[in-house]
């Protein structure tokens, strides 16, 4: 750091009242998924559930009124890590990437000297499984890794991670980086559904699982924090700690969350400890500040306790005024503060069920909720929501309609819309997380195409999710009434058909899929899912040249999708056209140079029609990418035999044979 950074971040430093700390503090952030604010000790709860929290907010500022600006992990945290609203960096959903000149808290500290790493808890947060593209950016370390979960397998060895080994994995990155500041994000997962707590809560808690996450994800952050303070890492840093959405748990009819925007799901617990044992930090100790705030806002205060200039592009605002010792000097800027409005809004209801979205202004003591059926609630008197004012309070609701749309047209973005990366695993991933995945472009309508409000068909949601749980299970048949009684209810959403056409051909019953797939394509010849869907059952039944016209329907449609082109790759093989295969097959490794099946297919076509010495650079290629794999081994083996390179054959086939596999050739 320069000589004049230096003395900037010292000035900086004393002007906010933290004089006396001259180095620049360790940052942590600490992100808990799907938590209620009101299951926190420190926000009033009885449950006795988060001794270790409660401990952290008496050595922080506690804020009892912080609301989140989406209800869905990555669009929460994406507004959190930019200090932006979801219609500014459009990050709304799942599989949209994070615009490259956002401003980006990794990013940003990085640039001013900060080691960074973050270590998240689930597939959700993964930009390497495209969950969250584009997160990455900035951190020296991103620890993630995540994949879809096969049947029979463990999700915390795959799709998810305990919070113990989330803040395990974190631990040993400040082992290996004790010098320098650092910005450090640690995500836990665990009381996101299904609820599934290790013991001994999952025993203590069998009534009530959800709160033994709760518990289970209390006692990680304790042990956390008592590495932290081992290591003299906790005193002099800012932690900031927060959940990014909350739980219904069945309140207003929705069991999890996504769909509608009541407190239940939108506010959040948030506590920031600032840096020192010194005198600032202990007048601030256990400080509660009931103005309204935002998720938006954690950014700025982060950036404004370093001593960093806040970017211009960030829409949230600092929070340090309100945390300083003696806010009577500031009385016009608390005033101000005390009602700063809180956005929110979910685009969930629109692109998984093709309903309308929900837009949620909280200002003065109402919360208002844009939707087709506008509602209205006093949040003084009736905090739970229960008493929709909107119809004899049209005046109000209407004021408040037009402050909610002049703020979204005052903080939105003229960029055109990121393109979401609709990847067919990565959608079958979210489905196994419990969200309805995204509807593909070729399906996705309009803005609020129809405005169905969510209210009217939340029961869907339910009956979406037993029918999820049920093919996750693997019980398919009793999945397959389940969605055609979802299909019957609403016949223009995706899902049910996507999900109806996996169960058909786990079952193995072909030529009822067949059927049953063709009369969902005469009405829906959009869902590009079950032509592909299809083209397996016809491939299934040998119907070759049927398979064929389906699948080139979803090439054409989806070009860079791998699976169709190999499928029909295989098609033509066993029509005997080696060529069209061999081009198809070429199709992929163009997007996908490294793409295995390609390589091994296209050389088994090769080899299969007589063409060894074309077949063995791909055969070479496949063997090295998956060294533990015998079938490239295999037809090379059978390559070699071709050219009469006897002695090769055998090597190749020995090679094999120790991999575990008796040679068929």
């Amino acid at each position: 750091m320069s000589l004049i950074r230096h003395w900037f971040c010292i000035l900086c430093l004393a002007a906010s009242g933290l004089a006396g700390t001259t180095a620049p503090p360790n940052i942590i952030l600490i992100t808990l998924d799907t938590v209620r604010a009101d299951r926190m000790g420190f926000l009033g709860s009885k449950r006795g559930l988060t001794p270790n929290l409660d401990a952290l907010a008496r050595q922080s500022v506690v804020f009892t009124r912080a609301y989140s600006q989406v209800p869905l992990t990555a669009p929460s945290h994406a507004a959190i890590l930019t200090g932006t609203y979801p219609q500014f960096n459009q990050v709304e959903d799942f599989q949209i990437p994070l615009a490259p000149e956002l401003p980006y808290a990794p990013d940003l500290l990085r640039g001013h000297g900060y080691h960074t790493a973050a270590f998240v808890g689930a597939i959700v947060l993964d930009p390497g499984a495209k969950f969250a593209p584009g997160f990455d950016r900035g951190f020296d370390t991103y620890d993630a890794g995540f994949r879809a979960t096969r049947p029979g397998e463990d999700r915390y060895r795959t799709a998810e991670r305990r919070g113990g080994e989330v803040v395990g994995h974190a631990l040993a990155w400040l082992s290996r980086h004790p010098h320098g500041p650092f910005f450090l994000w640690v995500h836990l997962y665990d009381p996101h559904h299904p609820y599934d707590p290790p013991q001994p809560y999952k025993t203590k808690y069998a009534a009530t699982p959800y709160d033994g996450e709760i518990a289970y994800t209390d006692s990680v952050v304790g042990k956390f924090l008592t590495q932290l303070r081992a290591r003299r890492l906790y005193d002099g840093a800012v932690i900031a700690l927060m959940a990014d959405h909350g739980e219904a748990l069945g309140d207003h009819g929705e069991q999890t969350h996504g769909i509608f925007l009541y407190d239940e799901t939108i506010h959040v617990p948030l506590i920031i400890k600032l840096p020192g044992d010194h005198l600032p930090g202990k007048l601030q100790a256990g400080k509660r500040i009931d103005s309204r705030v935002r998720l938006v806002d954690v950014l700025p205060t982060i950036l404004q306790v370093a001593g960093l200039e806040v970017p211009r592009q960030v829409q949230g605002q600092s929070l340090f005024a309100m945390m300083k010792p003696n806010p009577a000097a500031d009385r016009s800027e608390e005033a101000e503060a005390s009602d700063r409005p809180a956005y929110a809004e979910t685009d969930y209801p629109r692109r998984a069920y093709h309903w309308s979205s929900l837009q949620a202004w909280r200002t003065g003591k109402y919360l208002y909720i844009k939707a087709p059926r506008q509602e209205l609630y006093d949040q003084s008197r009736d905090p739970q929501a229960e008493h929709d004012l909107a119809q004899g309070a049209t005046a109000v609701a209407d004021t408040l309609s037009a402050q909610l749309d002049a703020f979204r047209q005052q903080t939105r973005t003229t960029q055109d819309a990121p393109k979401v990366l609709t990847d067919p695993e990565a959608q079958e991933k979210l489905a196994a997380l419990g969200y309805v995945a995204t509807a593909s472009s070729d399906t996705q309508p309009e803005a609020n195409e129809g405005a169905v409000d969510p209210k009217d068909k939340i029961q869907i949601v339910a009956l979406t999710d037993r029918a999820t749980s049920l093919v996750d299970e693997g019980r398919f048949e009793e999945a397959i009434p389940l969605l055609q009684q979802l299909i019957a209810l609403q016949p223009e959403a995706p899902v049910p058909y996507e999900q109806l056409g996996k169960c058909l051909i786990l079952t193995k019953d072909f030529p009822r899929a067949v059927t049953m797939l063709r009369k969902i394509l005469v009405s829906h010849p959009g869902l590009t899912d079950q032509h592909f869907q299809l083209a397996m059952a016809l491939l299934a039944t040998e119907d070759y040249a049927a398979a064929e016209s389906e699948l080139q329907i979803v090439v054409d449609r989806r070009p860079r999708w791998d699976q169709p082109h190999l499928m029909l790759a295989t098609a033509y093989a066993q029509t005997d056209r080696a060529r069209e295969a061999v081009t198809e097959c070429e199709e992929v490794l163009e997007f996908a140079p490294n793409n295995f099946a390609a390589l091994l297919l296209e050389g088994q076509v090769l080899v299969d029609s007589n063409q060894p010495e074309a077949a063995l650079p791909r055969l070479e290629a496949a063997a090295t990418l998956e060294p533990r794999a015998a079938q490239p081994h295999l037809l090379l083996a059978a390559a070699y035999e071709q050219l009469g390179q006897k002695p090769d054959a055998r090597r190749e086939r020995a090679f094999a044979r120790r991999l575990g596999t008796t040679p068929q050739r």
